[in-house]
């Protein structure tokens, strides 16, 4: 079988076909760094990260990039708000974000292009679009004209009135057409900004990724990825852009797109109480259990995430490391992926169903007697393992580390993190929970005017 995809654009699944043989770009939009990634955003790095093994495994010469959004509006107030500089917030929140997603065993993207290394770039694009008639100067901000294009909207479906209705679009009175985006937008003394043709400034969200990807992969490419809720605006207004500034030269030739993920049933809100950082619930599960827990859904499909599905993902892991642990012992037969579990990625990465597989080669080892037998078994179930970025651990480690006297340095200092940000939310209850949990794992907190430090009981 050949790898399908669902292939947002043309709202189908087609078999994947590179542009050049052997060969794949792939861009997928990464953070905004102005906080700790919640539960949502590391959703698409997992799903993603599967479809990268998956594509390496077949043969492919893959390009896989994923950019750092350091220049937005959140970021501008989240460091006023936080009291620090904007250099500071992006440089440790990019740190964390890059912790928290190799402890979901997240494998990091071949190239990482940050916004604010592109500025030349965004602004020669912008230069592009407004002599080619599809962008224009008003009140210091330059906007693309969707009139320009006949045919804005094809990415997503939307009509002109679904479009602003609803839409998360600026009304401005400097627009010609509602829908109209910034391409570029002013700056105050006091904020990060470029000087530039238009004046100074700095660029709007969209222009980022259209150029940060020409840049890394070339004006067409193979594969784009993000979640569901980039398809509109961002992802419609990427295709403008782009095309816009290329004469109709395709863009991305497959777009794909991860589902919803909501909390216990509702969508993630503060104001609801259940939004969740993975930082957070590293405090709690093991991140391979998490990583678990999201490849337990289709990626198309919404997810909902629960602490029975974590628990139950636990589970299943310590299922998968008992059958590991009882062939210790046992020569390791080639490292392959089981045929059934590469016929479930391939069609459209149906991970539930490579899941299942997976569960049966434990089953099967459970069963085995003949030598050979084993180490087939064993051999696949590591091969297996390691495309879903699963059992990437000896059974040893483990279990070790699920035993409560034995916790990692990094799981100490995300607990610690996550007990901060208890604090600050004045969730007085959830903070002394952790303190808790780690002194049951013997682990002594000990605050002081220099912040927490901790020692091993």
């Amino acid at each position: 079988m050949t790898l399908q995809l669902y292939n947002t654009a043309h709202r189908k699944k087609e078999e994947f076909v590179p542009l050049k043989e052997g060969e794949v770009g792939m861009y997928v939009c990464g953070p905004t760094v102005y906080d700790f990634a919640h539960i949502g955003n590391a959703r698409p790095v997992v799903i993603f990260d599967v479809l990268a093994r998956l594509l390496r495994h077949e043969g492919y010469k893959l390009t896989y990039v994923r950019n750092i959004t350091d220049v937005e509006d959140k970021i501008i107030a989240a460091a006023e708000q936080n009291g620090e500089t904007i250099d500071d917030l992006t440089r440790r929140t990019t740190e964390a974000y890059h912790a928290d997603m190799a402890a979901l065993n997240a494998l990091p993207p071949d190239i990482e292009p940050r916004a604010t290394e592109h500025i030349d770039g965004m602004i020669r694009m912008i230069e592009k679009l407004i002599k080619k008639g599809h962008a224009y100067e008003a009140e210091g901000h330059v906007l693309f004209d969707v009139t320009s294009m006949a045919d804005y909207g094809k990415l997503s479906g939307r009509n002109r009135d679904d479009m602003i209705a609803g839409a998360r679009v600026e009304v401005a009175p400097y627009k010609k057409d509602p829908a109209d985006f910034v391409l570029w937008k002013p700056s105050t003394d006091d904020m990060p900004g470029w000087d530039s043709p238009f004046g100074r400034g700095r660029p709007g969200w969209h222009i980022e990724c259209s150029v940060m990807s020409e840049a890394t992969l070339g004006i067409t490419f193979d594969i784009h990825g993000g979640g569901r809720d980039l398809i509109f605006p961002h992802h419609e207004n990427e295709v403008a852009q782009s095309c816009c500034a290329h004469d109709g030269a395709p863009f991305a030739r497959y777009w794909v797109h991860n589902g919803f993920l909501t909390v216990e049933g509702d969508k993630m809100s503060k104001s609801l109480g259940n939004f969740r950082t993975v930082r957070e619930l590293l405090a709690d599960a093991p991140g391979e259990a998490l990583r678990l827990n999201m490849l337990s859904a289709q990626y198309r499909q919404p997810l909902d995430w629960t602490a029975e599905g974590v628990a139950r993902a636990k589970a299943s892991l310590d299922r998968l490391y008992t059958a590991l642990q009882n062939l210790e012992n046992v020569e390791t037969g080639p490292i392959e992926p089981a045929a059934g579990v590469i016929a479930a990625l391939e069609d459209d990465l149906n991970t539930p169903q490579a899941l299942t597989e997976l569960y049966a080669l434990a089953g099967e080892a459970n069963k085995a007697t003949e030598e050979a037998e084993k180490a087939r078994i064993k051999g696949q179930l590591l091969g297996s393992g390691r495309l879903l970025g699963l059992l990437q651990q000896s059974p040893e480690d483990w279990f070790r580390k699920a035993d409560s006297g034995d916790i990692s340095e990094q799981e100490i200092e995300q607990a610690i993190t996550a007990r901060i940000e208890a604090k600050k939310e004045k969730d007085f209850a959830k903070a002394d929970a952790i303190r808790d949990d780690l002194a049951k794992k013997k682990v002594v907190l000990e605050d002081g005017p220099n912040g927490t430090t901790w020692k091993r009981a």
